[in-house]
């Protein structure tokens, strides 16, 4: 039986011989490093480049009908494993060196696996649900193609478009437990259904996915999947509100926004109902995130519903612009957006925001040579 390290140590001796100075590290990962390995398993390897000439080291090969794939990861790639950036972080945090050209090196490559820890602290956790949503968002593209489907597209289409969407809800859902898969899909069952965060019925809805061969059933359980994965994110992300900020978090706001209201009452005046159409939703839009933010500390995510971030600035009592849009009149959103403007500014200046408003210029350079004074 082939001893698998015997062909890591081959490798790794000529690796001393031909690339000494253009190889930083050789390390496994896997069934090998997780104590999982089976006859037919191969050994997960990789390596860190430190030159460009380093990578021509990269090799796929077959010895004893076991096949090998000798890859390489930069630094940059690596730490971005470590970040949650991409789910391949347990062959950062799990791997087992072979190879180390010098210790500065191994110093180098054990700093990466600090945001891996830190990523798990309770003081990471809004950063964790941000990478969980960008992650969640993906799914739907699966999601989409799937309940477009018709009855033209085969079993083999629906399983596929489903295994994206398991695949990349699990990972989201990894993420909002502040954990990492060990294994990969197909060895990390009992981890996926050990997690203290999942939606209500996971394994027979992974079941359904996975084994049904009725098209309107998988379908069904990956709607049910992504609504119960979706209900969690929204609790998680609510659970990260912070209490309201103004003066901290408005900043800027109002003179930002000024300038698209002005876009709009310049367009209703010359009566160009394209652009007041796209400027009033941006502003309409742009307003209620802020507002948003004042009082929570968070920016709207792309998932969350319009009703819920504009719930703020329809309290305050500001107009409904999308609903004024009128292309035989638009005198009424022009008179809302003039009022809409001053609310806002009397709003914050309320809240105690510093809005930077001058006169003239004499009084802005004024402004300035007092504030690069003291910069």
């Amino acid at each position: 039986m082939l001893n698998v390290f015997d062909v890591a140590k081959t490798l790794v001796h000529q690796i001393e011989k031909v690339y000494s100075e253009d190889i930083a590290l050789v390390a496994y990962y896997g069934s090998y490093a997780q104590g999982t390995a089976t006859k037919r398993s191969d050994l997960d390897f990789f390596f860190i480049p430190a030159t460009p000439e380093g990578y021509g080291a990269s090799i796929q090969f077959i010895i004893d009908d076991i096949s090998f794939d000798f890859w390489p990861i930069s630094w940059e790639r690596a730490a971005s494993m470590a970040s949650f950036e991409e789910f391949k972080t347990s062959i950062i945090a799990d791997c087992k060196l072979l190879y180390v050209r010098s210790e500065e090196d191994r110093e180098r490559f054990m700093k990466l696996r600090e945001p891996i820890s830190s990523m798990q602290s309770p003081e990471n956790r809004r950063n964790r649900v941000g990478k969980a949503e960008a992650e969640f968002c993906n799914v739907y593209t699966h999601l989409y193609k799937l309940c477009r489907a018709g009855a033209s597209e085969n079993i083999a289409y629906y399983r596929t478009e489903a295994y994206g969407l398991l695949t990349m809800g699990l990972q989201s859902l990894a993420l909002l437990n502040g954990t990492y898969y060990k294994s990969g899909f197909g060895k990390n069952r009992e981890q996926v259904l050990s997690l203290p965060l999942q939606p209500p019925g996971l394994e027979p809805l992974m079941e359904t996915i996975m084994r049904s061969s009725v098209t309107s059933e998988i379908v069904e359980a990956c709607e049910e999947l992504v609504a119960g994965i979706f209900a969690i994110l929204s609790a998680e992300q609510e659970m990260g509100y912070d209490a309201p900020s103004y003066p901290d978090r408005m900043k800027g706001c109002y003179e930002e926004v000024k300038g698209v209201l002005d876009k709009i009452i310049t367009a209703c005046e010359r009566n160009d109902y394209d652009t007041a159409f796209f400027s009033a939703i941006q502003a309409q839009e742009e307003i209620a995130s802020f507002l948003f933010l004042a009082e929570t500390g968070i920016w709207p995510s792309d998932l969350m519903l319009h009703s819920a971030y504009e719930n703020v600035y329809r309290r305050l009592g500001f107009p409904e612009l999308a609903g004024l849009l009128n292309p035989d009149d638009l005198s009424p959103l022009q008179t809302a957006v003039e009022r809409l403007n001053a609310d806002l500014e009397g709003l914050f200046r309320s809240k105690g925001v510093e809005i930077n408003r001058f006169a003239d210029i004499e009084e802005f350079e004024a402004f300035l040579k007092g504030k690069y004074a003291t910069a």
